[in-house]
């Protein structure tokens, strides 16, 4: 068993879904399957001057977290074209000493 975690700190997916689209071609997956995908929660309105509109990239069960790539010492595409910098692949130990108070932080172990 891996060892391997992913940490996403969603408070920053802007929904590019840069992630899911290198993800999509590196594993030549057909339209409407993906390694990773972003679920969009909202946009709506719960007081009078606040709103729920995040983006949140979530694994599915495609996901080998790039094995080839960190094999040969390169980051997982999800990560390197990540625009916010938001996603984080690494020992599920140490990328739990990384996590803060923050509510918006999702650590996935596949």
């Amino acid at each position: 068993m891996s060892n391997r975690a992913m940490l996403v700190d969603y408070e920053w997916c802007t929904g590019c879904h840069s992630c899911e689209l290198s993800c999509q071609m590196k594993n030549n997956l057909p339209v409407g399957q993906f390694g990773i995908k972003i679920t969009e929660i909202g946009p709506w309105q719960y007081d009078d001057k606040k709103w729920q509109y995040t983006y949140v990239p979530m694994i599915t069960d495609q996901c080998n977290m790039c094995a080839d790539r960190i094999e040969a010492g390169k980051m997982p595409l999800c990560v390197q074209h990540c625009q916010s910098g938001c996603i984080e692949i690494g020992d599920v130990e140490q990328l739990k000493l990384k996590m803060t108070n923050k509510s918006k932080q999702l650590l996935i172990q596949p």
